[in-house]
């Protein structure tokens, strides 16, 4: 069982860029009220795809550099990587469904 890890702009290369698999980044803030809502799914799918994807979350708002280079201008958002590539963009509430969509047609 995997679980989530939170990182912050100093751990983004050796965590997301670096990685072995593929990378997940959930992009959040406290202060956000769609974040809650897609919170609980980012953590479904760091359990059930744990042998394909790497999750990481990182709170937008103590974190500028990340959020500066790659244009993240609403959260939640998602960016999942392979390698140093982003490979898929997402800004707004996405639900379960679209979200395994996604990795399904990516990974």
């Amino acid at each position: 069982m995997s679980s989530v890890t939170v990182i912050n702009d100093a751990q983004f290369e050796s965590e997301v860029l670096q990685a072995d698999l593929p990378v997940l980044v959930y992009l959040w803030a406290a202060w956000c009220g769609p974040c809650r809502l897609v919170s609980p799914s980012i953590d479904w799918i760091a359990t059930s795809y744990a042998d394909r994807v790497k999750v990481v979350k990182m709170e937008i708002d103590p974190n500028p550099e990340t959020v500066k280079a790659y244009k993240v201008e609403g959260v939640p958002a998602i960016r999942l990587f392979k390698g140093d590539e982003m490979i898929y963009s997402w800004e707004g509430a996405i639900t379960k469904d679209k979200l395994t969509t996604m990795l399904d047609s990516n990974l």
